[in-house]
């Protein structure tokens, strides 16, 4: 018998890193949203490493937090350590990380939901959906019940079809003791999803009084005083309150790998599903770099109140016996003890391609994926996802226009752009060498790109408006008093001190800046500080002012790409005919269905003289030819 429990607009299976954003968001634009997980307490849980942001992914939680989201704020309320990476390189590459008190944060962002106006949260198992007449109607519970709804966010993570694997040991599960999701996969494919394995890993967690620091290389935060957070409605000070550090494997400890492959899941051919190309297992490494001597090993706390540590860089699905034999050859590690071993994790996951860029599923209207369902690894790429995934699914339910990001306004229009134009052969993860426009799409300015968006289309509140628009204003003032006020060269001198070369003449403080060496914090020593910029508005100020002509030069480029994104390709649009094509092209284009001109070119397989003659054709069908 099945009890019909309630209706919703918004229904989100799951309540990781993407149900969260995907949930917060629908909510927050009025519809009515019920998110399901399988144990409220691991809602926000931190499975794999406990940490946020990092190359790239970095940039996607400014984007998320720009936008309205949740996750640049929770990470600011519970990290341990900050870290700005790749301070060395350009601009485009800074990438803010920070160590997270894993239980804190699951308590952080549990609340923030339970906070959250017309949203319910319910701890069950969704084993099904209903379709009726090519749509989703509602969800199925394992205890028998039945929830009407008009869209559906599929967030499962790594729980759905979820098989884990230590060594010769298997058996059906989610991360950390959770229970596999395994009748939802069944359904799924019966109702038409493409569906295919993917794999990841988790290295182990340890004892800290088990492990011998004094030969570890210590890893320490920034300095407090140049800490930036995450969310731009941040401003109190922040501090960091440990310390991470640094070991490497040798080649006794390869050894002890490549001795026991055979008893490798991976490598004996239990494990099916295709693992992360960016972030492979020890076993992986040792294998295909056996040039290497030595790779390193990250030790990150897991909270301040736990005495876990986490071995980033030493994920494995060997057994936990050749884990402590490994473990033991590694300087510091020798009397280690294993608290939870590595594992990998099999899990069942969509073809991308299946999805409009709205991240609506083509095989059933109102189904909507994000995170690992859609092939993506990572807290940040699922937690993106999870909120253009949320907003869509409330705005379609409610009756309105839905967002569509195109590739230059961010990484987050990137990621769902590669995803389904490209497809995925192993789960997608983000990186800066995948945007062709990072220069204009920094972490910094995440808020001049996407707040106004946000707050066109519901998720951005009055407090988030409000600040953004004075920060606009403070920074719009400041550069202006900077192109006007004339700075004297013995006076620049004087306050750069004798090691910065300055030049050899004086001009506006914006000139001056242009000049490498020369900071807007020596610049205000002469002529006092704007009123209203923070330190990391001076950095930003400092970038935009730098970086001018190569990022108008990037802006032309946008504008003439901009012409292709703004030819649309009706949905019903007949590629059979057009003989001009080639026979592959024609193929891909009609699986995927492109929006513009400009994703048509973006399919693998479709050459620009397909392209070409594309655009003839649509040309002549907008004039009503044959």
């Amino acid at each position: 018998m099945i009890d019909h429990l309630g209706s919703y607009d918004v229904i989100v299976i799951g309540a990781g890193h993407a149900g969260i954003e995907a949930a917060h968001a629908a909510a927050v634009l009025g519809a009515k949203t019920a998110v399901f997980t399988l144990t409220l307490d691991f809602i926000g849980n931190m499975p794999c490493n406990p940490s946020i942001g990092g190359t790239a992914k970095g940039h996607l939680v400014r984007e998320i937090d720009a936008l309205g989201g949740l996750m640049g704020i929770a990470a600011d309320a519970t990290f341990l350590q900050s870290r700005m990476l790749n301070r060395g390189k350009g601009p485009a590459v800074h990438s803010l990380r920070v160590q997270t008190d894993r239980k804190r944060y699951h308590i952080y962002m549990k609340h923030a939901l339970e906070l959250t106006p017309n949203l319910d949260i319910h701890q069950a198992e969704i084993v099904g959906i209903e379709v009726q007449n090519g749509r989703v109607a509602g969800v199925y519970t394992n205890l028998g019940g039945f929830y009407a709804c008009k869209c559906v966010v599929i967030a499962t993570g790594t729980t759905l079809g979820g098989r884990i694997f230590v060594g010769q040991a298997s058996y059906d599960g989610g991360p950390d003791g959770q229970h596999a999701a395994t009748r939802l996969t069944l359904d799924l494919v019966e109702k038409g999803f493409s569906l295919r394995r993917f794999k990841t890993g988790t290295p182990a967690r340890v004892h800290r009084r088990s492990i011998d620091f004094s030969r570890l290389e210590r890893q320490p935060g920034d300095p407090d005083e140049s800490l930036q957070p995450f969310s731009f409605l941040t401003r109190q000070p922040m501090h960091n309150k440990v310390d991470c550090y640094i070991t490497y494997t040798n080649p006794e400890t390869h050894k002890v790998i490549l001795d026991n492959l055979d008893r490798s899941p991976l490598y004996g051919g239990e494990i099916q599903g295709v693992g992360p190309r960016y972030c492979p297992s020890i076993e992986d490494k040792v294998v295909r770099f056996q040039d290497k001597a030595r790779h390193p090993v990250f030790v990150e706390p897991c909270g301040e109140d736990t005495e876990e540590m986490y071995l980033q860089g030493l994920s494995s699905s060997l057994p936990e016996a050749v884990q402590n034999a490994m473990y033991h050859t590694i300087a510091g590690f020798e009397h280690l003890e294993i608290m939870r071993p590595a594992y990998a994790i099999e899990y069942d996951c969509v073809d991308p391609t299946t999805l409009y860029p709205t991240l609506e599923s083509k095989v059933v209207a109102g189904v909507y994926g994000a995170g690992q369902f859609n092939g993506t690894s990572g807290y940040e790429e699922a937690a993106a996802q999870g909120l253009l995934a949320g907003l869509n699914a409330a705005r379609h339910a409610l009756g309105k226009p839905e967002l569509v990001l195109a590739r230059h306004t961010s990484y987050l229009g990137t990621l769902v752009d590669d995803l389904v134009t490209k497809g995925v052969m192993d789960p997608y993860r983000m990186m800066t060498s995948r945007s062709e426009y990072r220069l204009s799409l920094r972490q910094d300015n995440a808020d001049e790109r996407l707040t106004p968006i946000g707050r066109e289309y519901g998720l951005v509140d009055d407090e988030r408006w409000a600040q953004f628009c004075r920060d606009r204003d403070i920074k719009s003032a400041e550069l202006a008093r900077l192109g006007r006020t004339k700075v004297k060269l013995a006076d620049l001198r004087a306050a750069a001190g004798e090691d910065v070369s300055i030049g050899e003449s004086g001009g506006t403080a914006e000139e001056l800046l242009r000049r490498p060496g020369i900071r807007y914090e020596m610049i205000a020593k002469v002529i006092g500080r704007g009123e209203g910029v923070t330190p990391t508005m001076a950095l930003r100020i400092e970038t935009e002012i730098r970086y001018a002509g190569y990022i108008a030069r990037e802006q032309r480029v946008i504008k003439e790409i901009q012409r292709h994104e703004n030819v649309t390709i009706p949905p019903d649009f007949d590629y059979a005919p057009l003989s001009t094509l080639t026979l592959e092209a024609r193929e891909k284009l009609a699986r995927i269905r492109p929006r513009t001109l400009a994703q048509a070119g973006r399919i693998p397989g479709v050459s620009p003289s397909d392209l070409s003659q594309l655009s003839l054709a649509l040309l002549k069908a907008g004039r009503g030819e044959g």
